[in-house]
């Protein structure tokens, strides 16, 4: 199945790898480089699922999750945070704001495809 994720990361090369890896998975992807670029996007069509950065300027990962907590249309989407901090007290503010899971950077793209499995819905026919 096809899904709608949106990659934000300010470092491109992360992001492109990461994009280019769902793409091969068959998702379709957008990307923001910050977090005001994600809430932009969010808000302009639907997505199944974020994978967000933590530390970006102009908006961090947490204003994103907070913005998306915020918004009714778009608090239904689970959030993964993506980052380099394995900071404990990080890790327990994302979760506790919400965030379905944080991994920590460099990660294991097959962890990522478990996870994929795992919060994304498998109803046949509702993507395609």
């Amino acid at each position: 199945m096809s899904y709608r994720i949106l990659v934000v990361d300010d470092e491109a090369p992360i992001r492109d790898n990461l994009c280019r890896f769902l793409r091969l998975e068959g998702h379709e992807v957008r990307e923001a480089a910050d977090g005001l670029q994600a809430i932009h996007t969010l808000r302009q069509g639907t997505v199944d699922l974020v994978l967000c950065d933590v530390m970006m300027p102009h908006s961090n990962g947490f204003e994103v999750l907070a913005a998306m907590q915020a918004d009714a249309s778009l608090k239904h989407i689970p959030l993964v945070f993506l980052s380099a901090s394995a900071e404990p007290e990080k890790l327990q503010e994302g979760l506790a704001m919400g965030a379905r899971q944080y991994v920590t950077k460099p990660f294991n793209l097959q962890r990522l495809r478990e996870l994929l499995t795992e919060l994304l819905p498998a109803v046949p026919g509702e993507h395609t």
